[in-house]
């Protein structure tokens, strides 16, 4: 194919792509697809453009430099953990409308108590992060389209009931960059039992560049390579690989010489050696082992424990937004005194200790925290055992906090009415809630956009609404 000479290369027959592809045919002694099998593993997307995951500044001022989001599947009930009614104990047993149209009242079977400065009101399920309320701005006025789960998890997640659209993680990592080119940008942790209501649209990119989905991580799998199969190739050393990648540059840069360069191959090239780094650099952030004793406790040695800890370990490491799904699921239609415990139970000490943890590093006024599910609950009861009711799902009225970077702590905003049915007092739609997360990290909804099939997209613009309709919750920043 080519005539060598004594230290030159004669100009090729074949293009330089050509070169690479059919050469790369034979590289099984090479081992590139066994370095590390990002596109699958963890969300490297061969074919994304070099250099695109650079830090970025934003456009306006920002407090927040990165993003955890813990997602609560299933819908807590906002009326027994953040939006006390005391209405529902005044018509318990009664006939009142409210929710999906009418029902029998249902007091709730947990007291609430204030806490902090703020005075701020929890539910006992919550006795670990009501320690954290001055931190906290609790916007109980959220509302959104459609009470069905798959649908709304969705449109929570990428603000697109219908088509697949980018994920909230997609866009800030598109808009932001990342800190750590060694790491994938956008991690979604989620402790096993397959994959989330919804699946992988939830942390997708949808029409942006692949490079920004998120790598979904299963934290319950147990060891580190468990966690993240497919890091090390099991056929060829690092020092080999790296020999290999060299070589691989080389050859790069000599046809660079003579043909057009090709968007497409260097950004092959670059996202195979963003896989060799990943290597040391991914093993190092998923090892919790290297945490001492006391750090484990905090936490609490549980599955979302550990998740958690892994959490701040990924967000120290540079990585730009980290989704967190809970365990248990929040889909309580029966038995909801005993089962929104248990649910509450196995976050509440994690994600305290996490706020706690970031507050002792001095991060989490640089880091933002959004928790909540994707939906309410009516405060009427259902489920055939009376003696073990639930509550349904509940599209007119939820809640959802938010903590840490720009956010300002100590803040209830809006209210549902009396009985916790529907938002009457600033209520806050999806897109408004996601046009706020958005001016927290540094932008503003109606100018991040991407250009795809002729025009501009915006997280905020779709299911037929316009951004000159969705509105930033200003009473929620600092």
């Amino acid at each position: 194919m080519y005539d060598f000479c004594n230290n030159c290369i004669r100009t090729p027959i074949v293009s330089r792509r050509q070169f690479l592809a059919r050469v790369g045919m034979g590289f099984g002694a090479l081992g590139l697809a066994s370095i590390l099998q990002t596109d699958k593993a963890l969300g490297v997307d061969l074919d994304a453009a070099a250099g695109v995951l650079a830090p970025k500044i934003p456009p306006l001022p920002a407090k927040a430099k990165r993003v955890i989001q813990v997602f609560a599947a299933g819908a807590p009930s906002q009326v027994d953990t953040w939006d006390p009614k005391p209405a529902l104990a005044k018509y318990d047993g009664q006939s009142i409308v409210g929710g999906k149209g009418g029902g029998v009242a249902m007091a709730s079977p947990f007291k609430f108590a204030r806490h902090g400065v703020s005075g701020i009101e929890v539910s006992e399920v919550f006795p670990h992060l009501a320690q954290h309320v001055d931190e906290m701005a609790v916007i109980r006025s959220m509302f959104t389209d459609v009470p069905a789960h798959e649908i709304a998890v969705t449109f929570m997640n990428t603000g697109s009931r219908t088509i697949d659209k980018p994920s909230v993680g997609a866009w800030t990592l598109y808009g932001l960059g990342t800190e750590n080119q060694n790491m994938p940008g956008f991690i979604s942790l989620h402790t096993g039992g397959g994959l989330p209501t919804g699946g992988t649209k939830n942390w997708g990119a949808a029409f942006l560049p692949g490079i920004y989905q998120a790598a979904s991580i299963n934290t319950s799998a147990g060891t580190v390579d468990k966690m993240i199969e497919n890091i090390r190739s099991s056929y060829v050393s690092q020092s080999e690989q790296r020999r290999q990648l060299d070589l691989i540059h080389q050859l790069n840069e000599l046809h660079a010489q003579d043909l057009q360069k090709d968007a497409q191959l260097e950004a092959r090239i670059e996202a195979y050696e963003i896989a060799f780094r990943m290597q040391t650099a991914a093993s190092d952030a998923f090892d919790i082992s290297k945490e001492p004793e006391a750090m484990h406790d905090l936490y609490g040695r549980t599955a979302q424990g550990r998740q958690m800890l892994i959490a701040r370990r990924l967000l120290e490491s540079g990585v730009r937004y980290v989704q967190a799904w809970t365990g248990e699921g929040w889909d309580h239609h029966q038995d909801i005194a005993t089962r929104l415990p248990r649910a509450a139970m196995e976050i509440d000490q994690p994600l305290a200790a996490l706020m706690t943890d970031l507050k002792q590093r001095g991060m989490l006024d640089s880091t933002l925290i959004v928790f909540g599910g994707e939906f309410g609950r009516t405060p009427t009861r259902q489920g055939g055992n009376v003696d073990k009711p639930g509550r349904d799902h509940n599209s007119k009225g939820f809640t959802v906090w938010m903590a840490g970077g720009g956010v300002k702590g100590g803040t209830v905003y809006g209210a549902t009415d009396e009985t916790g049915a529907e938002a009457v007092d600033h209520p806050v739609h999806i897109h408004d809630l996601h046009a706020t997360i958005l001016r927290l990290i540094g932008f503003d909804h109606s100018s991040l956009a991407y250009r795809y099939n002729g025009r501009d997209f915006h997280l905020t613009d779709v299911a037929g609404s316009s951004v000159d309709s969705v509105s930033v919750v200003k009473g929620v920043i600092a």
